[in-house]
């Protein structure tokens, strides 16, 4: 789901047209994806690598066990506005995965 508009992020392989995501870190950075392909990647940037970059860590496997651990951190923003600041606020998942609509 974008953190902006509360959309539901749909892939290619969905019955839903797609639209241009950006995924932003707190440092500035943006990864721009148009055709969203699924398992997370945006503009060539991993979700979840980027989280575990984002809070010290190494591995993308860090970044999911990080995720799911309930413990704080900081995330990745997903939105539609390139020109979005970077907050500290958690994307919702998606019921539906960006798939099964």
């Amino acid at each position: 789901m974008t953190n902006d508009t509360n959309r539901s992020i749909p892939n290619v392989y969905s019955t839903r047209e797609t639209f241009t995501v950006y995924m932003m870190d707190d440092k500035g950075n943006t990864y721009q994806e148009d055709r969203y392909q699924g398992y997370g990647e945006f503009g060539g940037k991993d979700y979840y690598e980027l989280l575990a970059e984002m809070n010290g860590l190494k591995t993308r496997s860090e970044g999911i066990s990080l995720a799911f651990s309930g413990r704080d951190h900081i995330c990745p923003n997903l939105v539609e506005g390139s020109g979005n600041d970077w907050q500290n606020v958690r994307t919702e998942d998606c019921p539906n995965q960006g798939y099964f609509y």
